[in-house]
């Protein structure tokens, strides 16, 4: 099983999309968080741990990602994506960037 986590500020739009598209696909288990504290689930060192590869929707995220969790990461890959945050939450168009930016890493 290969543990995928999705990150973003909010843990509102973007995250839980790609936490939605990516759940119950086999031999993947999804989770997602947002790296700012006031978020709908802030990221904990326990999901930086767990994930396997690690996705962020933008370069700003990686930077805190590796700021604020710095000793919890081991060796995990982490995947800027490049997606801003203009989109609602299962947008379709987020949702075709989300399988044409991730699928490769699957």
């Amino acid at each position: 099983m290969k543990h995928l986590l999705f990150i973003c500020s909010q843990n509102k739009l973007r995250s839980p999309t790609a936490e939605a598209v990516f759940a119950g696909m086999p031999g993947i288990d999804v989770d997602s968080a947002g790296l700012n504290n006031d978020a709908i689930v802030p990221l904990s060192p326990e999901q930086v741990m767990w994930a396997d590869v690690i996705f962020v929707m933008e370069k700003t995220h990686q930077e805190k990602l590796k700021r604020k969790f710095k000793r919890h990461l081991n060796g995990q890959r982490v995947i800027v994506l490049g997606i801003p945050d203009n989109y609602a939450y299962m947008d379709p168009a987020l949702v075709e960037l989300l399988k044409v930016k991730v699928t490769p890493f699957l």
